[in-house]
């Protein structure tokens, strides 16, 4: 079930810029996107578990959510991953089961208690030193 909507726009205008100072730390990532209708360049702070060719993202919202509507309708974005920036290709759905076996301990528990079954694939293109957007 989708996150409801006042849930949603709470997060964008609060929370994810409490959570932004935590990327590069851990699972948080900072991933930009650009807006398939306004071109404009968005970052948003997300969980992702780095298995070297790819990343995996636990859909928490669902996979109704911008940024990856924006990673498809580009082809790709880029990501903030613990001093790495990592340029991406085209998100992938990936199967609950295969998802979450992607998905270390403690997440990967908590993620059926959040009620997130949807999974993407986002494989990495390449990898450079990260310097500050």
């Amino acid at each position: 079930m989708p996150m409801p909507r006042a849930v949603t726009q709470l997060n964008k205008k609060y929370v994810n810029k409490v959570l932004v100072h935590l990327t590069g730390h851990g699972w948080f990532v900072e991933l930009e996107h650009v807006g398939r209708r306004s071109g404009r360049t968005f970052r948003v702070p997300i969980m992702a578990f780095d298995h070297g060719d790819a990343v995996t993202v636990a859909l928490t919202y669902g996979p109704g959510v911008d940024w990856l509507a924006n990673l498809r309708a580009a082809g790709g974005g880029r990501m903030h991953l613990r001093g790495e920036l990592l340029t991406l290709g085209a998100p992938v759905t990936v199967p609950e089961v295969e998802g979450r076996r992607r998905v270390p301990q403690p997440p990967r528990a908590m993620l059926p208690v959040l009620g997130c079954h949807d999974f993407v694939e986002i494989p990495v293109l390449s990898r450079e030193p990260f310097h500050a957007w």
